[in-house]
């Protein structure tokens, strides 16, 4: 969740009139799903679009700085510390092998069976043919970058 806004609140610097509709959107949209009954669902699957929108706000900054170069370090940062995307998550896109990673509960070995890794990070030339592979946690159906 990005910060609440005060008075003592460090102004957004230049260029966050051109990035702020998606964010302000995309935050829409997590306020919308967070306000539904979920009655029909199991626990882990009433998170699975917010997990979606999360990653999808991340990405947005992510590729606004690094592939499109169109925000400034100091916007990019502003955004990393106002909350608006997930720092963990977009330095693990950094290295390589976790260009597509989903979610970090996908990768963190304590929550997981034997201390491995999520079936979604399993590329999908390894898996049987026809198998429907879709994590427990967020819904990925697969997010490995050797695909």
């Amino acid at each position: 969740m990005p910060k609440i806004k005060t008075i003592r609140t460090k102004k957004a610097p230049e260029g966050w009139e051109l990035i702020e509709p998606t964010i302000t959107e995309i935050g829409n949209q997590i306020r919308d799903v967070e306000n539904q009954t979920y009655s029909d669902k199991k626990k882990p699957e009433q998170f699975w679009e917010i997990y979606k929108l999360h990653h999808q706000r991340s990405r947005y900054i992510y590729e606004m700085y690094y592939y499109k170069k169109e925000i400034t370090r100091e916007l990019y940062e502003f955004c990393l510390q106002e909350q608006y995307g997930d720092a963990s998550l977009i330095a693990k896109w950094k290295k390589t092998g976790y260009e597509k990673l989903c979610c970090l509960h996908c990768i963190s070995k304590s929550q997981h069976n034997f201390g491995g890794t999520c079936i979604c990070r399993v590329p999908k030339a390894k898996l049987e043919e026809g198998k429907l592979v879709q994590c427990k946690q967020c819904g990925c159906r697969g997010c490995a970058s050797g695909d």
